[in-house]
């Protein structure tokens, strides 16, 4: 969209507002809300929509005007004859945010976590703290939309850059040998997801992340010029995940974990190595994901690989299956314990006969045993429990996560309360 067409933000529809209301200013008072104050995990989309929310019921017939900032920042411009509801307000807002140093340690930090302005003789002080507020967004659409432009121009760069020859895949593995790999080390979960959408954890994915890899060591390389030698690229960073796997001071490993790897790196020298590292019951810890195109590249390498990791206590997943693959992919005569469905919105638009593809999939290989994976979105969740679907993986499930963690901690602090409380009251008697 042109600028010229740019829809205002909301700190360009304040600036304007507070411009009106000098001539208005007299009884009105402005309440700044903090939000942006607050540690990020406490500030997410819906926190900062929970907050507004009791501000919200407080606007009526000209009684009150609410802006909510790009930085979670709460401006709500009201007549005074609310004020008491507007304390109201504040200290529920409060409460919601009980468990941070914000509010819970304020004396310390020293931050305010609300700040009321008079509008009649602070009028001044009101425009220039918007003003303040509107610019430094204005730097930060800048400084986006810059990285953006830097990000596609990197893009376009490596797509039309040094093609991914023998001689640069060279150069690329000496560098990754001396390289600490382990900042470029990913950890997304697999969840097992009620119809309340709580999650509960299962195993969970270590991956290197080839995009933040790239991005960061190879600006100038189009490693998907060659397919063979990035294949050969894939098979160097297996061999040296498995030894920051093996060496636990390198990256953090809790819980049942799974790690994608090339068939020929399961039959190699390194990953016998790992293997007699590791105890017994590490290893019924862990889940090898093998991608279905290595698979099917070598089906008689895969099957000796397959019966030798299974025999010594792994588990084995099928990744990258697709609506498309799936029904001319037998998981069971391929001995795999799990699988991973991609999900695409198209799913939802496939009509019966998909839906009825997938149902038959997940009770061919059972509920228990498939993964459906690149979950953005609740429409993925919502659309895997119509199919039988019960275990997911992917952005909006790390989501859900964070803020199951969230509450939990606010039960936790509320018990707390409570029990203090009570103590308070049997001190007294």
């Amino acid at each position: 969209m042109a600028d010229n067409q740019r829809l205002p933000s909301q700190e360009e529809l304040l600036v304007n507002y507070v411009h009106r209301l000098e001539k208005l200013k007299r009884g009105r008072s402005v309440l700044h809300v903090h939000l942006s104050a607050l540690r990020p995990f406490n500030r997410r989309e819906q926190h900062i929509r929970a907050a507004a929310s009791n501000l919200e019921n407080l606007i009526g017939a000209d009684t009150g005007q609410l802006f909510t900032l790009r930085n979670g920042d709460l401006f709500f411009v009201y007549k005074n004859s609310i004020k008491p509801e507007i304390e109201n307000a504040i200290q529920k807002i409060k409460f919601m945010f009980s468990d941070d140093p914000l509010i819970s340690d304020a004396t310390e930090h020293g931050a305010s976590f609300s700040t009321n302005y008079d509008a009649e003789t602070e009028y001044d002080r009101i425009l220039q703290q918007v003003q303040g507020l509107a610019k430094a967004e204005k730097r930060r659409e800048d400084q986006v939309k810059s990285r953006m432009d830097a990000r596609a121009s990197l893009k376009a760069k490596q797509q039309q850059g040094e093609p991914l020859t023998p001689d640069v895949l060279q150069r690329i593995e000496d560098a990754l040998s001396r390289a600490d790999l382990s900042n470029f080390v990913r950890r997304q979960f697999i969840c097992k997801i009620d119809q309340n959408l709580i999650p509960e954890q299962g195993f969970s994915e270590l991956f290197i992340s080839i995009q933040d890899l790239r991005e960061t060591m190879l600006p100038n390389v189009n490693l998907l010029s060659n397919r063979w030698l990035f294949q050969h690229l894939t098979q160097t960073l297996d061999r040296r995940m498995l030894s920051m796997l093996a060496k636990t001071d390198r990256i953090t490993i809790s819980g049942e974990i799974s790690f994608n790897i090339n068939v020929s790196t399961l039959l190699a020298p390194e990953f016998l190595a790992f293997d007699d590292n590791i105890t017994a019951s590490r290893r019924g810890a862990m889940v090898i994901e093998l991608q279905k195109e290595d698979i099917f590249s070598n089906l008689a390498s895969y099957l000796f690989a397959r019966e030798f990791v299974q025999a010594k206590g792994y588990r084995v997943l099928l990744d990258g299956l697709t609506v498309q693959t799936m029904d001319i992919i037998d998981m069971r005569r391929l001995g795999a314990d799990l699988a991973k469905i991609v999900w695409h919105p198209d799913m939802v638009d496939g009509g019966e006969s998909v839906h009825s593809r997938l149902k038959n999939f997940v009770t061919r290989c059972g509920a228990e045993n498939v993964v459906l994976i690149r979950c953005d979105a609740r429409e993925a969740v919502d659309f895997g429990h119509a199919v039988g679907i019960q275990h997911f993986q992917g952005r909006y499930i790390e989501s859900l996560i964070a803020e199951d963690g969230r509450r939990r901690d606010l039960m936790k602090l509320k018990r707390r309360i409570e029990r203090n409380e009570s103590e308070d009251v049997e001190t007294s008697m």
